[in-house]
């Protein structure tokens, strides 16, 4: 297992930094214009809530299951950039900015949750190998859909944010297809009486 390095610990660090400067940003800008405060302003300090209630319970039901959790991270991102695509293709309406922004905000939380969860499967050697391959030929499509709303100070850093995201996963995915590759080639998993692989 190759760990994190600094430079890909703090790409990460300035993305989430990144996400609560924004938010504050909008706030600032929000209540300056109402001249009220908001509520959103204490919530920045936060990490961005991307999941539904139904998406956190599916993470519970698979945390001993990696890789149904990865596939259900990727299940969630697929959602977001079908709301990005659908936000982008269908005739505009009002606030459609704020919600690509949202989307994009939500996108780069689940991604670095996944990326989170890959990092902690290489290290115990998780067997993940089917999934990985799934989630690489998702890339190239989130990266497109990332891509496609024009271009608008609104939503543009979060942009930029989600596709670093995506850059980071393929750099992990990648590198983890070939070390699982060799662990496992050295490391069979083991497997139950009817031949299915025992997670430890």
């Amino acid at each position: 297992m190759v760990p994190l390095t600094k430079k890909e610990r703090a790409r990460r660090l300035l993305r989430t930094l990144g996400l609560i400067i924004l938010v504050l940003a909008g706030n600032a800008l929000l209540s300056r214009f109402t001249r009220k405060p908001t509520v959103d302003a204490v919530k920045a300090q936060q990490k961005v809530d991307a999941l539904s209630e139904a998406e956190v319970e599916r993470l519970r039901d698979t945390n001993r299951e990696p890789r149904e959790r990865v596939m259900a991270f990727v299940d969630f991102l697929n959602k977001r950039a079908d709301t990005i695509q659908d936000l982008t293709v269908k005739p505009r309406r009002p606030g459609r900015e704020d919600d690509i922004h949202d989307a994009l905000e939500q996108f780069v939380s689940i991604a670095d949750d996944l990326a989170d969860n890959l990092d902690e499967y290489s290290t115990r050697h998780h067997d993940v190998r089917k999934a990985l391959p799934k989630l690489l030929k998702e890339l190239d499509r989130w990266a497109t859909t990332v891509k496609s709303p024009p271009e608008d100070e609104r939503y543009n850093v979060s942009r930029k944010l989600a596709l670093e995201a995506i850059r980071d996963l393929r750099e992990d995915a990648t590198r983890m297809i070939e070390e699982q590759k060799t662990w496992f080639a050295a490391h069979p998993p083991q497997k139950d009486a009817e031949g299915r692989p025992v997670e430890e």
